[in-house]
C-alpha cells in the first residue's frame, strides 16, 4: 500500500471513531439538560444538615427561595403557603462539594489529541484563561453531580506559568452561564530538581547534582525576572505597547486574583512562600507533600494548601508509606486551611471518598467535609456566597441517603445548584440500566 494511501485511510479511520465516540455519547447523554431557574420555595425537612463549617443539626429544616438559602434551623416550621416541601427524614443535606485543580471539562477523550485543551506551550503563559475554552456540552460533569459534586475550579497545565482558572458550577448552557468566579486565581508551578537522567540527542546522559542545582536556579531567576517585569508593566497607567502576558498579572499584583503555587519539598514550600511574599502576594500551596514538616511556617504565614488526593504514594523514600493518607489529618490539627484535591478530570466523582480516607486517618468528619466545601470556597475567594449552608449563601446543595463520604452509603436523591433542581441522570446511569436490563439484573440506582 502506498504512503498516500495509508494516512488517507488512517485519517478516514479517525474521523470514523470520533463520529462514532460523539454520537454514542451525544446519544447517551442528549435527555439531560441544565434546570430552570428556581420559581417556588422549597424546604426540606427532617434531614441531619452538615453546615460545611463543622456545625451538624439533626432533625433540621432548611428553606431556599429564588437560589438563594433563607433559614437553616432545627425543628424549623416550613412556610405554610406555596411552598414545595420534601420531606428528608432519615436522610442527610450537605452543601454542593467543590472540586480544585482540575481540567474538567477541557479533555474529553484522553487518547484522542483533538479534545484535549488543558496546556498550552511555552513556559510563561498567563494571559491563557480556562474560562473560555471550559465545554459545558462535556459528558463527565454529570458523573460528579451525581456524587455531590456541585462546583469546580477549571485548572490549567503546563509550563512554569500556567493561566488562570475559573470557579465553575456544573450545569449550564454555557461558559457564561457557568461562571461563578472568573480568573480566581493564576497558577504556577515552582522549579524543582528534575530526573537525574536526560536525553540529548536522542542518546542517555547522566547529568550531576551540580547540573541539576543550576538549571533550577537559572529557572527561579527567570521566573523572577518575569515577575519582576510583569509587576513594572502593571505599574503603567496606559503602556505604549501592549504586552498580553503582562496585562494578565495584573489582577494577581492589584490582590484580585490569588496565587497558587504547586511545590512539595520544604524547602521549595518555603521558598514558594518568600517568593510571593516579596510580591507582596500571599499564595495557596498546591500539592505539599512535605508540608507536615513545616506547619510553624505555614501558620506564621497564613498559608492555605491544597493536598493531593490520598490515594497515592509518598514523595519521598523516607516518608511514611503511609503519610499521603494522613497529610491533611495532620496539617488541620496543626491549625493550617487544607482542602482536598484529587488528580485529572475523571477521578473528579471520587472527591468525597478522598475527604472519607483523611477521616479513616484521623481527620474529624465534619472537618474532612469543610476540606472539600467551605475550605475550598475559601481558597477560592467565593466563601461569602457558596460553601455552607447558611442564610444569605446560594442554595446549591443535595441530599443523601447516607453518609456522603463512604462510597458504600452516597447516594445522592436530590441535588440543587443555586435553587435549581439539576438532572441526576448520566451515562454511567444510562449504560447501567441498559445492560442491567439485557441480563436481567437490578440497576445500582
Amino acid at each position: 500500500m502506498k504512503w498516500k494511501e495509508y494516512t488517507h485511510m488512517n485519517k478516514y479511520i479517525l474521523t470514523l471513531l470520533l463520529s462514532a465516540a460523539g454520537a454514542i455519547s451525544c446519544y447517551g447523554q442528549a435527555n439531560i439538560v441544565p434546570a430552570a431557574k428556581q420559581t417556588k420555595t422549597i424546604a426540606i425537612t427532617g434531614a441531619t444538615i452538615h453546615v460545611g463549617n463543622g456545625t451538624v443539626i439533626s432533625n433540621g429544616t432548611i428553606v431556599f427561595s429564588g437560589g438563594k438559602i433563607l433559614s437553616v434551623a432545627a425543628n424549623g416550621q416550613a412556610p405554610q403557603d406555596d411552598v414545595l416541601l420534601i420531606k428528608a427524614d432519615g436522610k442527610h443535606i450537605y452543601p454542593g462539594l467543590i472540586a480544585p485543580i482540575t481540567n474538567l471539562g477541557l479533555i474529553e477523550y484522553s487518547s484522542v489529541k483533538a479534545t484535549l485543551d488543558f496546556t498550552e506551550i511555552g513556559n510563561f503563559n498567563p494571559h491563557i484563561r480556562t474560562l473560555v475554552a471550559y465545554n459545558t456540552d462535556s459528558k463527565v460533569p454529570a458523573t460528579l453531580r451525581s456524587n455531590g459534586i456541585l462546583m469546580a475550579e477549571i485548572t490549567p497545565e503546563g509550563g512554569t506559568i500556567s493561566g488562570s482558572s475559573s470557579v465553575m458550577q456544573l450545569d449550564a448552557w454555557n461558559w457564561e452561564d457557568a461562571a461563578i468566579k472568573k480568573d480566581d486565581a493564576m497558577h504556577m508551578t515552582w522549579p524543582a530538581i528534575p530526573a537525574s537522567r536526560g536525553e540529548f540527542g536522542g542518546r542517555r546522559q547522566l547529568v550531576t547534582p551540580e547540573v541539576l542545582a543550576e538549571r533550577k536556579q537559572n529557572a527561579i531567576n527567570e521566573l523572577d525576572q518575569f515577575f519582576s517585569e510583569a509587576k513594572g508593566y502593571a505599574a503603567i497607567a496606559k503602556p505604549a505597547v501592549t504586552n498580553t502576558r503582562f496585562a494578565a498579572m495584573k489582577q494577581l499584583f492589584s490582590g484580585k486574583q490569588q496565587l497558587f503555587i504547586t511545590a512539595d519539598s520544604q524547602k521549595d514550600i518555603v521558598a514558594a512562600v518568600n517568593f510571593a511574599k516579596r510580591f507582596n502576594i500571599k499564595p495557596v500551596i498546591v500539592g505539599g507533600d512535605e508540608a507536615y514538616l513545616i506547619t510553624d511556617f505555614l501558620k506564621e504565614n497564613d498559608i492555605s494548601v491544597v493536598v493531593k488526593q490520598p490515594h497515592a504514594l509518598p514523595n519521598s523514600t523516607d516518608d511514611d508509606v503511609n503519610m499521603p493518607y494522613k497529610n491533611a489529618a495532620v496539617l488541620d490539627k496543626a491549625g493550617i486551611n487544607v482542602v482536598i484535591s484529587i488528580e485529572g478530570y475523571w477521578q473528579q466523582r471520587n472527591l468525597p471518598f478522598m475527604a472519607g480516607t483523611a477521616v479513616a486517618w484521623g481527620m474529624d468528619k465534619e472537618k474532612a467535609l469543610s476540606a472539600v466545601t467551605l475550605n475550598t470556597a475559601k481558597v477560592l475567594g467565593i466563601d461569602k456566597t457558596t460553601g455552607s449552608l447558611e442564610a444569605g449563601k446560594d442554595a446549591t446543595l443535595f441530599i443523601s441517603a447516607g453518609d456522603a463520604l463512604d462510597m458504600r452509603t452516597n447516594r445522592v436523591e436530590k441535588a440543587f445548584i443555586q435553587g435549581r433542581d439539576i438532572n441526576l441522570d448520566n451515562l454511567h446511569k444510562q449504560l447501567d440500566k441498559k445492560f442491567s436490563e439485557k441480563y436481567g439484573l437490578k440497576a445500582a440506582n
